[in-house]
């Protein structure tokens, strides 16, 4: 199990001065007494959260011993994307938790390979629900299922690791093999010369009215 480092933070502490010495301001809440406010090593934590992702439990190293948690939510920076602050979800062993797992597609598909299909990927996480030591990594879905045109997987389709169970619409649809996008064909052009002619025949009609009139 992967193990993370944490000092005690001060509520009140700058954050930003935080970030600029390295660290990244913490909460850990859940199954713990009250909410603690830390702070993380940030290489660290990248690092840990690279292997761990948001479904796979840690060891956080706190004061008063070590607590096993979920990474449940990273706050990032808007325009620089890396994180600036992370909740962390203390766990019971023996409570399910809900979490969002990464969706990873394996296989081929044979309406993409053979039929010139498109793979359109509706979902790209899953909700599911389990005890923490039985949630996986990531969902594998195997889109060799897909062998026809506009045929799909639906999160009922999705076999599931023992223990872990859905919590979505089952009907949902995961990911579809789509019609090729057929070439939309060029609108005739009219014919200039044509057109010319025509303002010309009308022309002569106006002029031949008026010479009438006089």
């Amino acid at each position: 199990m992967l193990t993370l480092e944490s000092q005690e933070r001060i509520k009140s502490a700058n954050p930003r001065l935080l970030r600029k010495e390295g660290f990244l301001p913490a909460v850990v809440y859940g199954s713990v007494p009250e909410t603690l406010s830390i702070s993380v090593p940030a290489v660290e934590f990248l690092r840990v959260w690279r292997e761990a992702g948001e479904s796979s439990v840690v060891s956080l190293a706190l004061s008063k011993g070590n607590k096993k948690v979920l990474i449940y939510d990273v706050q990032k920076d808007p325009v620089k994307e890396y994180p600036i602050h992370v909740d962390f979800y203390a766990i019971d062993e023996k409570k399910e938790v809900e979490v969002d797992v990464p969706i990873e597609f394996v296989g081929v598909s044979g309406a993409i390979k053979e039929l010139g299909g498109t793979l359109v990927k509706v979902m790209h996480e899953m909700k599911i629900k389990g005890l923490p030591s039985a949630l996986p990594h990531a969902i594998e879905v195997d889109i060799s299922s897909l062998a026809e045109l506009d045929s799909q997987i639906t999160v009922a389709d999705i076999k599931l690791p023992a223990g872990i169970t859905a919590v979505m619409n089952p009907e949902e649809i995961v990911v579809l093999a789509s019609t090729a996008k057929e070439e939309q064909e060029e609108e005739p052009q009219q014919d200039i010369s044509s057109i010319e002619v025509e303002k010309k025949g009308k022309k002569e009609e106006e002029n031949a009215e008026g010479e009438e009139k006089k």
